[in-house]
């Protein structure tokens, strides 16, 4: 069950295949890219960010890891991980890009369920700094990156399957990447995910927002999955971590985060829709 590093990395500023040369990623034009000790490369230039510190925060990281490694999405995973692996033989050696990647839960629970003669040529990838370390040091194995959605590192059609979980898809680039065939799974909150804490922490509940409903350009629609369960926190940890890991915590009063921080146990519904996209050949 060998987990490999990405081959296929690209230059962020000319596009051209990087290369590892001692301690650092090269490509033909000199751009030099230095591997942290723990593994991973920044491949976000500066002039490519629209903060100094973009993306999750080291303590949205932390919260969304103890969250997570609970097991609270444990059904999410599993299905992801059937849907990446259908369509691949016993023995295929494949690449796998996780395109938001966070701390690295998703790819760690789909490195558990690969078959023992199936390869995989993993790649983690987010805009923030803390969720790559995080999941460098989580798990040594395949490559992690700093980059962005917008420009990915990574050579034209190259990638197999390619994850966005709960993320920000930018298509163009997802078909870029993508081999003719590739898949794309996605998953997106459906209207009913967390209402309960929803409920909580704003004046009026509303409707999740919809997922994107009409099918790329240089897509087609293979299935859609919703998964549905519900999930009982009995800590008020657990429910602080929820919450400091969602979008949500910015985006309620002052009051509402409150009356969610008193709470010791809550009820929720998982609410999620997974699809899955296969990638057109061109033309």
């Amino acid at each position: 069950m060998p987990v490999l590093p990405f081959p296929a990395l690209a230059c962020p500023l000319d596009g051209e295949p990087l290369h590892v040369e001692a301690m650092s990623w090269r490509c033909a034009a000199g751009h030099s890219f230095d591997i942290a000790s723990q593994g991973h490369v920044h491949l976000l230039p500066v002039q490519h960010k629209r903060s100094r510190d973009p993306g999750d925060s080291k303590e949205m990281v932390a919260a969304r890891r103890r969250f997570l490694e609970a097991g609270h999405y444990l059904p999410i995973a599993e299905a992801v991980a059937r849907a990446v692996l259908a369509g691949l033989a016993p023995d295929a050696r494949f690449s796998c890009l996780d395109a938001g990647c966070g701390e690295g839960y998703y790819l760690r629970q789909l490195v558990a369920r690969l078959a023992d003669g199936q390869s995989l040529e993993m790649l983690g990838l987010d805009i923030s700094k803390w969720a790559v370390l995080a999941a460098a040091k989580s798990e040594k194995r395949g490559s992690w990156v700093v980059g962005s959605n917008a420009k990915l590192p990574v050579l034209p059609t190259s990638i197999d399957r390619l994850l966005c979980m709960f993320g920000f898809p930018v298509f163009a680039e997802f078909a870029r990447v993508l081999k003719p065939g590739g898949r794309l799974l996605m998953v997106d909150a459906g209207s009913d995910h967390l209402r309960e804490l929803r409920a909580i922490i704003y004046p009026e509940l509303r409707p999740e927002r919809a997922g994107e409903s009409a099918v790329p350009e240089g897509f087609a629609l293979l299935g859609s999955e919703s998964i549905h369960y519900a999930l009982h926190l009995d800590a008020a940890p657990q429910i602080a971590d929820l919450l400091a890991m969602t979008p949500h915590f910015y985006r309620a009063t002052p009051l509402g985060r409150q009356r969610a921080l008193a709470l010791d146990r809550l009820a929720l519904s998982i609410d999620v829709r997974l699809l899955s996209l296969e990638r057109l050949a061109d033309g």
